[in-house]
């Protein structure tokens, strides 16, 4: 699998430090038997892209065995693989595969909430005085007979259900059909930890853990507080501040219980959801880091666009991280619009070069190397829960088929796709851009390729560079370095030319969002097209 390589400080760099992670999202990748949905068989059909492409790691989202009220994320047995996806022997062979062509290999973790048809929350509601009562949270209802408090959904409507036969009701910070499993019990982080070491012994590497700040709640199950900024447009669930269902301090113990798991097996990653503040976001590293070793950073897609916001996000995270913690950066994922839906085609290229240059790992999201953008989904075509339940909240524009080749379908799938493609894949695939100089999945294999031969993008250090008022506001500028390995970038984020000058002069342009640039000289100053960005390195340094 390759060792780890030197950081600027002498020590080593684990794999998940240096590399880049490549979501999948299985039902979307590829689908080898027709009907429809992708599956493992697909996701080891295209490890050779993904080798190609660059990447190091893949994770991929929920393939359990499921009703697929969420997708997956309802889970009916950790242990097994839904016949929708395959077999675990499909998985075991799609572990081998991505080893042998050293890649690693990320699951999705989803111990926040099991599947109402779980055996355990079967055997929970069976009576009050069941053995596996305390696996899932319930209470007694209000006094006036309603829900115990005020929490909301993430879904819409009441997070609480009432359940006739015993009067309670149970707890389900998503859908009805996903009850929220009791992490105050030991016996379920007993179990849930056997489940994680089943999937470490087949030879996962690491795996992503879904909603992880909310795995445990309030002991007293007190009312959220109203949210003064609420919006009508907002989802309901933004309506109260969750201070009571999730982010509580306890929940950094079981993530360290987690964490001993994984490193039960060596060099294993722990990533955690997390979709809080900065200074709330990096406490997920736990005391000592003995927290998650890549608590998810989803800042970028909640900042502004602008070169000024994107500057003044990075140094704030930067400077809020603890000593060893180690940054990410994510610019999408299945629940949320994809990048060059958010910013447009010409940006989504500066994006591109933003997420791959900053510091830390970087994971990119299925298709975004090809430019897809959110794919419309007429209503009768609908798939997500959230949609259905909150009209305008919905998934699925992000989660549409890969788009391969010109070919019915684009080489997806043999049959009928579970969601439409995109109205422009038949020039927008894989195969009609790979050999594309100007293409944007050109673009991000020139970036992974740069983070593989420069440890100043890899592991470096970074710092700002700063620039006039007038250039600021749409120009960001950071330096990456690794001893003698110094790389300046600059990114437009604007519409019109920017000249940047160069004070200490004898630059090169090693490459640059736009074709044809690289080896260009900058010497007193760099001319920035519109929606440009480039990566400068010294005249004097070879490579």
């Amino acid at each position: 699998m390759g060792g780890p390589v030197s950081g600027t400080n002498g020590s080593e760099a684990a794999w998940w430090q240096s590399g880049t992670v490549y979501q999948v999202y299985p039902r979307s990748f590829q689908d080898t038997d027709g009907d429809g949905v992708g599956d493992l068989r697909g996701i080891t059909a295209r490890l050779d892209y993904l080798a190609w492409l660059g990447v190091d790691a893949v994770w991929i989202s929920p393939f359990y065995r499921s009703p697929m009220a969420d997708f997956g994320y309802d889970v009916a047995d950790y242990c097994a693989v839904d016949p929708l996806f395959g077999t675990l022997a499909d998985f075991d062979a799609l572990i081998a595969e991505a080893h042998r062509r050293k890649l690693r290999v990320i699951l999705d973790f989803v111990p926040n909430h099991s599947s109402i048809a779980h055996p355990w929350f079967a055997e929970s509601r069976a009576s009050r005085e069941a053995d596996k009562r305390d696996w899932y949270i319930w209470r007694d209802p209000a006094p006036d007979g309603g829900p115990p408090n005020n929490w909301l959904s993430n879904f819409g409507g009441p997070a609480w259900t009432r359940d006739p036969a015993t009067g309670q009701y149970y707890y389900h910070a998503f859908l009805p059909e996903q009850p929220d499993l009791n992490w105050r019990n030991p016996d379920v982080r007993a179990a849930m930890h056997d489940a994680l070491r089943f999937w470490l012994a087949r030879g996962v590497d690491g795996f992503r853990v879904d909603v992880i700040w909310h795995l445990i709640k309030d002991e007293g199950f007190r009312d959220n507080p109203h949210n003064p900024d609420f919006q009508p447009h907002q989802a309901g669930i933004n309506r109260f501040q969750q201070v009571f269902s999730c982010d509580r301090p306890e929940v950094l113990d079981v993530i360290a219980g987690m964490r001993a798991v994984l490193r039960e097996y060596g060099e294993r990653v722990l990533i955690g959801e997390i979709y809080l503040p900065i200074e709330r976001l990096v406490a997920y590293y736990g005391p000592g880091l003995t927290g998650a070793d890549l608590p998810f950073n989803f800042q970028l897609i909640q900042t502004p666009w602008r070169a000024d916001a994107v500057a003044a996000l990075v140094a704030e995270y930067e400077a809020a991280l603890p000593e060893g913690g180690w940054p990410n950066w994510v610019l999408g994922n299945h629940d949320q619009p994809r990048i060059a839906a958010r910013v447009g085609a010409a940006q989504a290229r500066v994006a591109a070069m933003l997420l791959l240059t900053l510091r830390g790992t970087p994971t990119l999201y299925y298709g975004d190397e090809i430019g897809l953008a959110d794919v419309p989904v007429p209503p009768e075509q609908a798939q997500d829960p959230w949609g259905r339940n909150e009209p305008g909240h919905g998934r699925d524009p992000e989660r549409t088929p890969m788009q391969w080749e010109d070919a019915p379908h684009a080489g997806f799938t043999t049959g009928t796709p579970w969601l439409p493609l995109s109205p422009d894949a038949a020039q927008r695939n894989v195969e009609e851009m790979r050999d594309d100089a100007r293409s944007i999945l050109t673009l991000y294999r020139r970036l992974l390729s740069l983070r593989r031969d420069h440890p100043a993008l890899s592991i470096g250090d970074w710092r700002s560079l700063p620039l006039s008022p007038d250039h600021a506001t749409e120009v960001f500028a950071f330096e990456r370095v690794s001893g003698d390995d110094v790389l300046r970038i600059l990114l437009n984020f604007g519409s019109l030319e920017r000249v940047i000058p160069l004070e200490d002069g004898g630059w090169t342009i090693l490459l640059s969002t736009f074709p044809g640039r690289a080896g260009d000289r900058a010497d007193a100053h760099v001319r920035l097209g519109p929606d440009e960005g480039v990566i400068l390195k010294p005249a004097s340094q070879q490579g």
